[in-house]
């Protein structure tokens, strides 16, 4: 079967409905302005309430929202920082346009995160910053990796993208470091049209940089220096500020990472929907926890006390035959993505340096024991149906003869 899949992986990771189309619908018909206006206000906002950050600053996309970020850096050559392997491509490629050294941290066997026993030894007096993710919607080690952070004055950037709906002991990703960047992308736990981003922060400087950015301004650094000022007339009044302040250094172009108040109104709507829907995943994982349990040679992810996972990825992990237990779930109409290549090996890192051997934990698991399932709220009961059977039969079939026949 190598076209339609019964269980697919997930094409969107949410459901848009009516109140979704009611909500552009209402936007098209009201005359009001189509972009920064005050739905993409009333987004941040919400957004910010719900992850319990200061600041909210929505983009056009959750790789803008890294690029941005890691800007806030100001980067120099010689700095380093230090970064999780186990990620999407997007989430390190901003660093490919610095003259930094990239030291890449194993992750933890468990939840893929970064591993924070052993990120102490990569520390130097040249790291500025970490970059982590929360992989799959499993939070990762927080008040550990920032007990490490925080005293060096080094700054935590969360690749909060799988991590929307997460709990960490009262807490939300997106607030736990220092920066959160989160995706909308059509794949993600909520959508905005199938494209869109946000910034959460504290601090205001950056978010004042990163709103002059997105808004296409210079990053600059500005002193105030009245002049004196022509004659204005009332529609000409914007304009007043350039001959309030003087520009001493530009850090970068503005650019325009502006949302669009369409995406932004079916990002509210997603908002109200986004308990409901990251509750249907975890009542796929807990479907699928208890059908893997079962098999020996297996192993779930298991998520403590005060920990929630959002599952945007399913993951569980094999002992043995992990590439024949692909195939045989694609023999059954199962879509398997494993998901992610480790970064350190792909042409471009390895062309910074890299080499295999750098992460073990990471390196081993991926490319023999690291299994993703279809767990999206697209699916429909059926469907999970016919997924946990085909998992069950499919591990089933891959055991020895003799424990088969037990």
């Amino acid at each position: 079967m190598d076209g339609d899949f019964i269980v697919p992986f997930a094409r969107r990771g949410s459901i848009v409905g009516a109140d979704e189309l009611t909500m552009i619908t209402d936007l098209v018909r009201s005359g009001d302005v189509l972009s920064a206006g005050g739905l993409r206000d009333q987004f941040e906002a919400r957004f910010a309430k719900h992850v319990g950050s200061r600041y909210a600053l929505s983009v056009t996309s959750g790789t803008v929202a890294l690029e941005l970020a890691i800007e806030m850096l100001d980067l120099a050559p010689g700095d380093e920082v230090i970064a999780t392997p186990q990620t999407f491509q997007a989430t390190l490629q901003p660093l490919l346009d610095h003259d930094v050294r990239v030291r890449f941290c194993d992750v933890d066997p468990e939840t893929l995160n970064l591993d924070p026993a052993l990120l102490r030894s990569l520390v130097t007096d040249r790291t500025k910053a970490i970059l982590l993710v929360h992989y799959g919607g499993y939070p990762a080690d927080m008040d550990r990796i920032m007990a490490i952070a925080r005293p060096r004055g080094i700054t935590v950037i969360e690749d909060a993208a799988h991590a929307l709906g997460t709990g960490y002991f009262g807490r939300r990703p997106g607030a736990l470091g220092d920066i959160g960047c989160f995706s909308f992308h059509s794949t993600k736990n909520i959508t905005t049209l199938g494209e869109g981003g946000m910034i959460t922060l504290e601090r205001d400087d950056w978010a004042e940089r990163i709103d002059r950015r997105r808004n296409n301004e210079a990053d600059g650094i500005y002193v105030p220096e009245p002049a004196e000022e022509p004659f204005l007339l009332p529609w000409m009044k914007f304009s007043a500020d350039v001959y309030r302040w003087t520009c001493v250094g530009v850090r970068k172009p503005g650019t325009n990472a502006t949302m669009a108040e369409a995406a932004a109104g079916v990002g509210l709507a997603q908002m109200d929907k986004l308990d409901e829907l990251v509750e249907r995943r975890r009542w796929i994982a807990r479907r699928l926890d208890d059908a893997i349990a079962r098999f020996p040679g297996t192993r779930i992810q298991q998520v403590p006390d005060g920990v929630e996972h959002s599952y945007h990825l399913y993951t569980f992990f094999v002992d043995h035959g992990r590439d024949d237990l692909v195939r045989a779930l694609h023999r059954r109409g199962v879509e398997v993505q494993l998901r992610y290549f480790p970064q350190h090996l792909t042409p471009e890192w390895r062309w910074r340096g890299h080499t295999s051997g750098e992460c073990p934990v990471a390196e081993r698991l991926w490319f023999t024991s690291h299994m993703n399932l279809p767990c999206h709220p697209g699916l429909s009961d059926a469907q999970v149906d016919h997924l946990v059977a085909a998992v069950e039969a499919s591990l089933h079939d891959l055991r020895p003869t003799h424990q088969r026949a037990s």
